[in-house]
């Protein structure tokens, strides 16, 4: 097995509102994170792919695993407290002789197989890979309530998921940061502070994270949208 890709599905997900843990909100009538796993099954470089969920939930991820068509599932763990724990929890149930290790959001259910093989396909030749997708608006830089001054946007821009990198350089990473006690907000972050350059890869607009209530809408009428044009996902 040659690339597996961990899924955290941990967080609770209190911003999306509706009661349960947004990862296992439904859309389209299938939970979120169904959708994203399709997404890695119908990826020809991912080998395997291990979900994070939390404790609480693992037995109802399991049954929802187990009774969906999926082949590349090799594992369902409990995540931890944070995402960065979640991510770390899934390096541990790792099968030795991965390569390559992809980390996804679960709840960006649009990302597409071509992007997964992209992302992939970089970190295997160069050491770590992020999709990224420019800025469009003007930015600036605030403080204390007023503009200090305006960022050139050509050189910002958005970080999503997929990030793939080399098993020896993600698990150094994690290492690393649980030994100083450091949180950052991707894995990204924490290979950027071993000194290893992390290669851009150009992302969708469309991968979008579902958060907000709203972005949920928002999930509907796309996937709405996707079976009017073609009959299904």
């Amino acid at each position: 097995m040659d690339v597996v890709a961990i899924i955290p599905a941990g967080g609770r997900g209190k911003r999306a509102g509706g009661g349960i843990p947004k990862q296992f909100r439904p859309i389209g009538g299938q939970p979120i994170f169904l959708h994203t796993l399709k997404k890695f099954e119908a990826s020809s470089s991912v080998d395997g792919v291990i979900l994070v969920v939390p404790r609480r939930t693992k037995a109802r991820a399991l049954e929802i695993v187990k009774n969906s068509s999926l082949k590349k599932v090799i594992a369902v763990c409990e995540g931890g407290r944070e995402r960065q724990d979640s991510v770390r929890a899934g390096l541990k149930a790792l099968p030795p002789e991965v390569k390559v290790v992809v980390v996804h959001d679960a709840v960006r259910p649009f990302v597409s197989p071509g992007l997964i093989n992209k992302v992939v396909a970089v970190a295997r030749k160069k050491g770590a890979a992020v999709a990224v997708v420019p800025v469009r608006d003007t930015v600036k830089k605030i403080s204390k309530g007023r503009v200090v001054s305006t960022i050139d946007r050509r050189q910002v821009w958005l970080v999503q998921t997929p990030q793939a990198f080399r098993t020896r350089i993600i698990r150094r990473a994690h290492e690393k940061a649980s030994g100083d006690g450091f949180y950052g907000t991707d894995d990204a972050g924490l290979v950027e502070r071993l000194g290893v350059p992390v290669m851009v890869v150009e992302g969708d607009s469309g991968n979008i994270k579902l958060t907000e209530p709203r972005d949920f809408a928002l999930g509907e009428a796309i996937i709405a949208h996707r079976v009017l044009d073609k009959g299904g996902l």
